[in-house]
């Protein structure tokens, strides 16, 4: 198991390689939790998130003769940058394998950094037995995305520094997938102040620990469906198993709503651009603001997001924050009638963002017409008040 010393050793290796990233209080968690709440910025690190550290940190550690033979990595994208990254640095050659589908911009990114980049399947397990092939019949090193000491060790060093800047830390809250991050972070925060409580968060979708822990070994997903790629791994590693196992105090999940929700929050409150993956302990503390206690820290994991699901998710959390009402309404096929339900809704102080007019279907009497309208809303409590509004004036009124 990695210990307290292999992760300041690891920290030494990685001055002047990583950033020492901000830890930002924020305000508005903290006035929505009643206590204290700060980020940690790890999308604001090279490569833009955490995983620059560990792959750093493994590759740094081969021999001449392992560096010769290059290396290879699977990744959905972030792992990918890391490893590009850290061999480009070391002067050492690198090949990804990426599942289809993989963000394009972390894509281009790799490439960027001077990796090969191969796609292999669906989803990470398909892209890391392909890695594992090619490094069977090459030689080249595999440098597994989370399941080994040094990675582990790398990215506990996010720990030190959250442990450096906010002494009087409570609780941790970080996001997970394969169990690296957390692993390495539990590991030295308990080395510390075994007090401090450290708290995981998984996609709903793709939560592999809940049911690993409950079984005692890790246990593989038979399926995944999330927009966090960046912890959409379907079946823990030993080692992080392990060190989750023995010094983590809770796992939670979240939904793709409340990591939409909080992907907005921190762009709107925060100013911060996180990939959804990087957004889950905030979609946490927004789902149950009273659980975490006092003092709490999150990490905000990675920021490497495509710009058009950047839109696509801004559309879906304004929906899940009731900021967009989506409904269908029957009014009369008559001059004015349309004019008439939008100055109703006008009246109710919501904005029309989208209105399409049916007039052909089976189910609509002949002088009946359909109006789909999409509305900007200032809150749930709003949206609720304008469906209300329109009722009453005796509109019917579909969801």
């Amino acid at each position: 198991m990695v210990g307290l010393r292999d992760i300041e050793a690891a920290r030494e290796v990685l001055r002047g390689i990583v950033v020492d990233t901000p830890v930002e209080t924020s305000r508005w968690l903290s006035d929505l939790t009643g206590a204290p709440v700060a980020l940690k910025c790890e999308n604001l690190q090279r490569t833009g998130s955490f995983k620059s550290r560990g792959a750093y940190v493994r590759i740094s550690r081969l021999s001449a003769e392992e560096r010769a033979a290059g290396v290879v990595a699977a990744s959905a994208g972030n792992h990918a940058q890391g490893v590009a990254l850290a061999a480009q640095m070391l002067g050492i050659k690198a090949r990804v394998f990426m599942p289809e589908g993989a963000p394009i911009p972390k894509e281009k990114a790799t490439r960027g950094y001077g990796a090969e980049v191969v796609f292999a399947g669906a989803h990470l397990g398909d892209a890391l037995a392909a890695a594992q092939e090619y490094a069977a019949e090459t030689g080249a090193v595999l440098i597994h995305p989370f399941d080994h000491p040094d990675v582990v060790a790398g990215q506990g060093t996010v720990a030190l520094e959250i442990l450096e800047r906010v002494p009087d830390v409570r609780t941790v809250v970080v996001p997970t997938g394969g169990g690296g991050l957390l692993a390495g972070i539990a590991l030295a925060v308990k080395a510390v102040d075994p007090t401090i409580r450290v708290v995981g968060v998984q996609a709903e979708a793709a939560a592999a620990f809940p049911g690993s822990l409950a079984a005692g070994r890790p246990v593989g997903l038979e399926r995944m469906a999330t927009m966090a790629d960046g912890i959409a791994v379907g079946l823990p590693g030993d080692l992080t198993f392990a060190a989750v196992r023995d010094h983590v105090d809770e796992i939670r999940t979240v939904s793709e709503e409340s990591l939409s929700r909080a992907l907005l929050a921190l762009l709107e409150r925060a100013k911060m651009v996180v990939e959804p993956a990087g957004a889950a302990g905030v979609a946490a503390l927004l789902d149950d603001p009273g659980a975490f206690g006092d003092r709490t820290v999150v990490v905000l994991s990675g920021g490497n997001i495509d710009p058009l699901l950047l839109g696509k998710v801004i559309g879906h959390g304004l929906t899940a924050a009731g900021r967009y009402l989506t409904f269908d309404v029957t009014i009369r096929d008559a001059p004015g009638g349309l004019a008439t339900l939008l100055g109703e809704i006008s009246g109710a102080g919501a904005n029309v963002v989208e209105v399409v007019h049916a007039r052909h279907s089976p189910s609509l009497a002949l002088d009946m017409v359909q109006v789909h309208l999409q509305l900007e809303t200032r809150s749930e409590e709003h949206a609720t008040r304008v469906l209300a509004h329109l009722r009453e004036r005796g509109y019917r009124i579909s969801e």
